[in-house]
């Protein structure tokens, strides 16, 4: 797997932009069987920032209806990357605060 195929995409919220702010803490969705080490890796060659941790979450499928049709949503995963002191901080998540 390249380091574009486990990092999909940044999640832009409220709450995860307060980490942003805060404790240089950033929020990506990456592929399901992607594990911390491989996550930090990809972090580092795609944005050139060093990694101090990852933390990653599995996000359930959600029970959703459409008139008479149900089903779920995909399951996915989250990971929560927080950067070193030391390291500058990812443009493209600065040019939104």
């Amino acid at each position: 797997m390249t380091a574009r195929d486990i990092i999909i995409k940044p999640i832009i919220t409220e709450k995860s932009m307060t980490g942003v702010a805060t404790e240089k803490k950033y929020t990506f969705r990456v592929d399901k069987k992607a594990t911390k080490i491989e996550i930090a890796k990809a972090v580092e060659e795609i944005f050139g920032v060093q990694v101090a941790k990852v933390n990653t979450v599995s996000v359930r499928g959600r029970h959703r209806r459409q008139g008479r049709f149900e089903g779920y949503t995909p399951s996915w995963k989250k990971a929560y990357v927080t950067l070193t002191e030391g390291s500058k901080g990812i443009e493209f998540f600065e040019g939104m605060m």
